[in-house]
């Protein structure tokens, strides 16, 4: 049978000699044993010291009713235990994170199914009403019969969420520990769908998804986050573990998050950097944000001019690279002058034997990096780029601006 939480909350508890106990005040989840199967009731009585039972010791459950399987000498005191899930105090009108619609929600009622187990009845969780039945039925719980109620909700349009696609927000580490909370599942989400989620978070529970997500996810989230948000949350970070992040940031994204933050966290942070990506990330910053250089990205993918095909292709396989990122290949001389691209998808379609020189698109584009956002604009729109290249006085190529880069700065206007 099926029982929802505000029909349980307040039910009247009898022992096994049918004496009453108390009223159920609140019940519990003990994640780390089962994580959706009601482990404790809190029995509160007038003025008498809160009793706790335990799944095993209830015998059966009707509306407004509980029924136990022991004696209530059986029963131990209730001590308050941060390692257990209160469905009321925790669940009940709290946000959650629903990660297969990709929203914030706010619960308002816990839907409970029961198990046989070894003669007694456990009542295990199976999702959570976050629509209109399930506030319906905290307004009028007491007011009117469960049975009137349960009529009235049929008529109600459904919106729940299944127990295993909840993702529950706690910001204080310690508590998450205890309550085993992971975010694997909101690892699973895209970045940009993972960051649109936690713009509807308040401050602290964005602090607390972040400080547990692995630095790879981290780093994925906040370069899709508004800035103000990202340097509020790098701020109150361990700088260890910020300096984690940035590691795992492309430079340039790296480059433009610490030009936010003051001054003194920013030389803090590149202090905890390795020697190479804060190196990368220092000459970036040396660049006016508003031209190519404050743009570009010193992470691309290089080959010589006389290279063929077949050992381009055999390099890239040996190397790791982001490949859903890897579009256009640039192409040096034997001077490591900047001599033209070649995309990724002639590359493919080419003969083995062919050289990257056959291979190179026309024309031989590429700016400066001190030319000003706006040449870089027009000439993404001029010849429909996908990437460009950013040269020094001597032709070196430093750097690529991508189209992501291009996008990501006309938003801001």
């Amino acid at each position: 049978m099926e029982i929802y939480a505000t029909e349980l909350m307040g039910a009247e508890a009898y022992d096994s000699q049918g004496n009453f106990v108390g009223r159920v005040r609140e019940f519990f989840i003990e994640p780390s044993q089962a994580s959706n199967r009601v482990s404790h009731f809190l029995l509160s009585r007038g003025k008498f010291q809160p009793l706790i039972a335990r799944h095993d010791q209830v015998a059966t459950f009707a509306p407004g009713t509980m029924r136990l399987s022991v004696g209530e000498r059986a029963l131990q005191l209730y001590e308050p235990n941060e390692a257990l899930l209160a469905v009321r105090k925790d669940l009940m009108d709290q946000q959650i994170i629903d990660t297969q619609g990709r929203k914030v929600v706010r619960v308002n009622d816990v839907d409970l199914t029961e198990q046989r187990t070894n003669g007694n009845t456990e009542l295990r969780v199976t999702q959570v009403d976050v629509g209109l039945p399930g506030a319906v039925r905290r307004l009028l719980q007491g007011v009117v019969s469960p049975g009137v109620i349960r009529k009235l909700q049929r008529k109600l349009p459904q919106s729940a969420i299944r127990w295993e696609f909840v993702n529950l927000i706690e910001s204080d580490p310690m508590r998450r520990v205890k309550l085993r909370i992971s975010h694997e599942k909101l690892e699973d989400l895209h970045p940009a769908d993972l960051a649109e989620i936690m713009e509807h978070l308040s401050a602290s529970e964005r602090q607390g998804i972040i400080a547990s997500l692995d630095e790879e996810t981290a780093a994925a989230v906040l370069a899709e986050l508004d800035e103000r948000l990202t340097t509020q949350i790098v701020e109150k970070l361990d700088p260890e573990k910020a300096a984690d992040i940035l590691e795992e940031m492309a430079p340039d994204a790296a480059a433009d998050l610490l030009a936010d933050l003051p001054k003194e966290t920013s030389e803090e942070l590149l202090e905890e950097m390795p020697g190479q990506e804060a190196d990368e990330v220092r000459e970036l910053l040396s660049f006016d944000p508003s031209t190519a250089g404050g743009m570009m990205n010193t992470q691309y993918v290089f080959v010589g001019e006389t290279s063929h095909r077949e050992e381009v292709l055999g390099w890239i396989r040996g190397q790791e690279l982001n490949l859903e990122q890897l579009d256009t290949i640039v192409l040096v001389t034997k001077n490591a002058e900047f001599s033209g691209t070649v995309s990724v998808a002639r590359l493919l379609l080419a003969a083995p034997e062919q050289t990257m020189t056959e291979l190179k698109s026309e024309p031989l584009l590429s700016i400066a990096a001190d030319a000003k956002e706006q040449d870089v604009f027009e000439l993404f729109d001029k010849y429909n780029l996908r990437m460009l290249t950013v040269v020094n006085e001597e032709n070196h190529p430093i750097g690529t601006v991508t189209v992501d880069d291009v996008v990501s700065r006309l938003v801001k206007y």
